[in-house]
């Protein structure tokens, strides 16, 4: 049984390889296509600050970018967990951003697309304690829709 691991184990490449796989961070990978050569467009609102901030971290700030990044970022807030008196004690904050990736020498979109998520926050405490929540939950909200959006631009094909 053992020697039928190692075999499976010496295969599992190529079977990968037959199936169009190919690393991230290979030669030829998207990750390493995107390292430093994304422009993201210049943020309009808080919201948008702390996504090309989380962005920029990940895919990283050139001086000559091969791409362009747009983003158009729409968010709303649900009320959740309401007493007897009306008074809201949870909200989930919820963020939907369209992006496209262009060519900047000549405008060709390369990909395209859609996420969304959501995250909730408290607000049983204080007016401070709520309106950290509330922070705290814009933060993690653009690092969540980051993490989307760059792991859908690895999964492109950027051809």
């Amino acid at each position: 049984m053992l020697s039928l691991d190692r075999r499976f184990i010496l295969l599992a490449p190529l079977a990968l390889a037959a199936c169009g796989f190919s690393a991230v961070y290979g030669e030829d990978g998207s990750g390493r296509r995107l390292q430093n050569a994304v422009l993201v467009d210049p943020p309009g609102s808080q919201d948008s600050y702390i996504l090309v901030r989380e962005l920029e971290s990940r895919l990283g700030r050139s001086p000559s970018p091969t791409y362009g990044l747009s983003m158009v970022i729409t968010t709303s807030e649900a009320q959740l967990a309401i007493d007897r008196e009306g008074d809201t004690g949870r909200f989930n904050r919820i963020a939907a951003v369209t992006y496209s990736l262009r060519e900047l020498s000549n405008g060709r979109i390369v990909t395209s697309g859609k996420v969304e998520n959501f995250v909730g926050y408290s607000a049983t405490g204080t007016t401070v304690q709520t309106l950290a929540g509330e922070q705290d939950a814009q933060k993690r909200l653009m690092n969540i829709i980051a993490d989307q959006i760059v792991t859908r631009l690895y999964a492109a094909d950027l051809t």
